[in-house]
């Protein structure tokens, strides 16, 4: 084990970018009070004054006190659906949260939003929050209060198989697997909606708000003619004392959230997956001089043992083969005590044990071939791990070609996409290409993927696809015997490179749930200790084995 890291917070570069990276922050955090709005100050009055909580409040009373919501997929929607006045959302909130010392999923519709309706991000959101409980057994606990489908865009979230009835099977398949799964009724429930709850395996019902049905009064009307209201036709009542629908009736929100706790109380122990955890210790430096290290400009580059020495206990590592394959660092180390894995894009320029010069942030053949090797034995041990990405790519060229790197490169997608042992990324600044792919993107089944503020995420960076766009425009023109001018080419290039790097931000990201939050990069160690202990409640793990790879 050595130690790593040296002091850099007299330096004037660091200050520079400090400033740079508390300003991307701060904008984050005021996108995120934002969002945590929801519909906005009025809807939430308005919900108050019908004697009901807003869904924020009754996740804070339903968590232990003292202890911090998980919160996942904040930026769900985040400037998406704007023609229908935005869903800040997604009008759902989730995460994990400690129920009587137990990590539990929580779901909660927020009914300031359009009522609490579904739009096709919701649907994901959901399926997200379903994921995560199956992947670490973790029991589900749904705050349910929508009007349902948002249904001008019922095309997009009903028939499909990752849309609305994905959820329902979810449910049958968690109560077969043995995950709990509690249902609280705490307003509106309709149509196939009706399902979520009552596929659960247990379920609350507030009377005189909660309602259940099919079909509401006016829809019963249009199809049978019958006239009847909401309340007769699947009010708390008529659902648990007759048709025996639901199991509890709360006289309002406070009892039913209470009483939920009161029936996890009484859930008896499971097994863990046993992950090595030791007393924390803190790092030798600031987590907040992240700040000062990470450039503002994802172009630039910086020593990415600096950012692991601000994040791991001590900042101690045991790195392995660390004279090998020097664009990726590869270590064990712990994390708020918890024992890791670490595979880490080195953004700075180094050179080789054969005096070549490796470009930073790019893998090469021999990195690849470490990291492979670095991951198996992860695997071997039981170690979670943990993926630091700023890669943009593999390395190209002739030399790079003939040396086998798509040979390499598949060896280590390949043991990335087997792994066994929970893996949890963080997107630092640049993940293009198959660099997204190697180290562990959403497509390869991270627990958890989070991005930090200056993060992007695409097939390449603006700059390069702009001009490899402008290069297939020009030759266009020119087969068609016309000539762009230099201020229409600068124009062109200009628009193109603006919509590429608009659509690689890490909001951007959130919003389509590519990433499960964006994060403050100084409470890095929170998030992946946090996910740590979440992961650790799963205690089954599959053989590890590797596909057929060239070696």
């Amino acid at each position: 084990m050595r130690k790593i890291g040296k002091s850099l917070s007299e330096q004037e570069s660091f200050h520079i970018k400090e400033d740079v990276y508390k300003e991307l922050v701060r904008k984050l955090e005021h996108e995120r009070k934002r969002t945590h709005k929801g519909g906005g100050d009025k809807a939430l009055q308005k919900m108050k004054d019908k004697g009901k909580m807003p869904a924020r409040e009754r996740i804070a009373r339903l968590i232990d006190k003292g202890t911090n919501f998980f919160e996942l997929n904040t930026f769900a929607a985040h400037g998406m659906y704007e023609e229908y006045g935005g869903a800040p959302g997604s009008g759902t909130i989730f995460g994990i949260g400690k129920i009587h010392g137990r990590d539990c999923v929580v779901v909660a519709n927020d009914s300031t939003v359009k009522a609490g309706a579904w739009f096709p991000i919701t649907c994901k959101k959901n399926l997200r929050a379903q994921e995560i409980a199956i992947e670490n057994r973790l029991p589900v606990i749904y705050l349910v209060d929508s009007a349902g489908v948002f249904l001008p865009l019922q095309d997009d979230i009903f028939p499909d198989k990752e849309h609305f009835g994905r959820i329902f099977r979810n449910n049958a398949k968690m109560s077969a697997m043995g995950i709990p799964q509690i249902a609280a009724i705490m307003g509106p429930c309709v149509a196939g909606g009706a399902y979520l709850p009552i596929m659960s395996d247990e379920a609350l019902i507030v009377k005189g708000e909660g309602s259940v049905f099919l079909a509401g009064a006016h829809l019963v009307k249009a199809a049978i003619g019958e006239i009847t209201d909401n309340d007769t036709l699947g009010g708390a009542v008529v659902q648990s004392n007759i048709s025996g629908v639901t199991d509890y009736i709360m006289e309002n929100d406070e009892e039913c959230i209470d009483q939920v706790r009161s029936l996890i109380e009484k859930f008896g122990a499971q097994p863990k997956a046993g992950f090595s955890r030791e007393t924390p210790k803190l790092p030798a430096f600031p987590e907040k001089e992240i700040y000062g290290i990470l450039p503002g400009d994802a172009i630039k580059q910086y020593d990415t043992y600096e950012l692991i020495a601000r994040i791991v206990d001590g900042s101690e590592i045991d790195e392995y083969k660390a004279g090998y394959g020097k664009s990726l660092i590869t270590a064990y180390a712990r994390i708020d005590g918890w024992a890791v894995g670490i595979v880490a894009n080195q953004r700075a320029v180094v050179k080789s044990e054969k005096g070549e010069m490796q470009v930073g942030g790019v893998i090469y053949s021999d990195s690849a071939d470490k990291a492979s090797r670095f991951i198996m034995n992860c695997n071997q041990k039981k170690i979670p791990l943990l993926f630091l990405q700023d890669v943009t790519g593999f390395m190209v060229g002739t030399k790079a070609e003939h040396g086998g790197i798509i040979k390499d490169g598949a060896k280590m997608v390949n043991a990335v996409a087997n792994s066994v042992v929970p893996k949890i990324t963080i997107i630092v600044g640049n993940s293009y290409g198959a660099g997204n792919y190697a180290m562990c993107g959403k497509a390869y089944d991270p627990r958890f993927i989070f991005a930090y503020p200056a993060a992007k995420i695409s097939v390449m960076g603006g700059s390069q696809a702009a001009n490899v766009l402008m290069d297939i425009k020009t030759k266009q023109f020119e087969k068609a015997g016309k000539v762009l001018d230099e201020e229409t080419k600068l124009k062109m290039y200009d628009e193109i490179r603006d919509s590429y790097e608009s659509k690689s931000s890490p909001l951007y990201a959130a919003a389509r749930l590519w990433v499960d939050e964006v994060i403050d990069p100084a409470k890095t160690r929170e998030y992946i200790s946090r996910s740590i202990e979440a992961v650790n409640n799963n205690p089954f793990f599959e053989e590890f084995k590797l596909g057929v790879i060239q070696v």
